[in-house]
């Protein structure tokens, strides 16, 4: 049967919840569609977190990610939104989302959003939310 988009980010127990530690994931291939134009946008999503009691699977990762091709959304939007999800599903300890999307029109955006406190100690860089 041939896997298909979806929102739905499945979870697996967190093996180690005596131990904290990173998990760090690169998309590259990240596409979604300009809403003012319907043009695609394309970037490199990347996420990391400190698990709490649950890890965000794999494949259904893929999935999500992929379920954004055909939708419109703004850089700032879509970044705020896969961190949002990941958090209510996951309730890690810390997570990050950055879309590095590609040069459209000469400009070359980048977008982060955090959640939690950062695993190193350091001062948020980032209004506090």
């Amino acid at each position: 049967m041939p896997t298909q988009p979806s929102k739905e980010l499945q979870t697996i127990p967190n093996p180690r919840q005596d131990r904290d530690y990173e998990v760090a994931m690169e998309c590259p291939e990240f596409t979604c569609v300009c809403p003012k134009t319907g043009q695609p946008d394309f970037a490199t999503i990347r996420i990391r977190y400190v698990p709490g009691p649950r890890c965000v699977e794999l494949l259904s990762l893929k999935l999500y990610l992929w379920s954004y091709r055909g939708e419109g959304a703004f850089h700032e939007d879509v970044v705020n939104r896969i961190l949002d999800d990941l958090v209510a599903a996951c309730a890690p300890k810390y997570a990050s989302v950055e879309g590095d999307f590609n040069v459209r029109g000469g400009i070359h955006a980048v977008v982060t959003a955090e959640h939690g406190a950062r695993p190193d100690g350091a001062g948020r860089t980032l209004a506090a939310r």
